[in-house]
């Protein structure tokens, strides 16, 4: 039998770059956003309030619609729970999922290990595993009072070191740290970035942000955004203007 393995590689067009994230409260609403954005948006992510209302059938529902899959669920426990959630994941289809990188290196080993294990006893495209470093949300202080002294992207690098030690695909950072990620990871390794926000757009709790340009200039791989569309009184149009300046800065490098 053929194999199925995926081979990990940065993508290509500016609509498969961009993720919109559904963070969103029922069913009904991502038919809708999906319905209408599908044939802009390639990739849907779905975080931990839509995977708790709805579970692994709003993944199947996304996929039948056209659309794939970020399970952005975060997973951080002891390496064997980690392992076979991560596991199941893949068995979902979905195209990329994260674990949290501070979990240790030793449960993002075993994770690839057996993601890929299953991948080729079951004949499954392998999906992009990612390790989140800091979130977007957090800043200096944030890290002192749980114990982490030091600046933001010293943190960030040293997790996106461990990441690839581990045999992971690449991270999910910040797009302000994507030069130092780079320099220490190369270019193959994939970095996704939150906290895109557009020129005028709002924060909301995101800290370290930079706009869709800002972003693709620094080297980011694919960027997530959500309320910038979704809450838009044209999501369409939203995204269509996303992906267009996304893609006039990429014609100038």
């Amino acid at each position: 039998m053929a194999s199925n393995l995926q081979v990990v590689r940065s993508p290509g067009s500016m609509r498969e770059r961009l993720i919109l994230a559904l963070d969103v409260e029922d069913v009904e609403k991502v038919k809708s956003l999906v319905s209408l954005l599908a044939g802009e948006v390639e990739m849907f992510k779905v975080g931990k309030q839509l995977f708790t209302h709805a579970g692994p059938a709003v993944v199947k529902l996304i996929q039948e619609m056209g659309g794939e899959v970020f399970l952005d669920l975060k997973f951080h426990d002891i390496p064997t729970t980690v392992a076979k959630a991560s596991v199941e994941a893949t068995r979902l289809g979905v195209k990329m999922f994260n674990v949290h990188a501070s979990g240790s290196l030793e449960m993002m080993r075993l994770t690839v290990n057996e993601v890929r294990r299953v991948c080729r006893q079951e004949g499954l495209r392998r999906p992009i595993m990612l390790a989140v470093t800091v979130l977007t949300s957090l800043g200096k202080n944030d890290l002192k009072r749980v114990g982490v002294n030091g600046e933001v992207a010293d943190q960030v690098v040293r997790l996106a070191l461990l990441t690839r030690e581990a045999g992971m695909d690449g991270v999910v950072a910040s797009p302000q740290e994507v030069a130092r990620i780079r320099a220490a990871c190369g270019r193959r390794f994939v970095i996704v970035s939150p906290g895109i926000r557009p020129e005028k757009g709002k924060r909301n709790d995101q800290r370290r942000v930079m706009t869709p340009e800002e972003a693709v200039r620094a080297g980011v791989d694919y960027i997530v955004v959500g309320r910038p569309i979704i809450e838009a009184k044209d999501p369409l149009g939203a995204a269509r203007e996303m992906i267009a300046e996304m893609e006039s800065v990429s014609l100038s490098l």
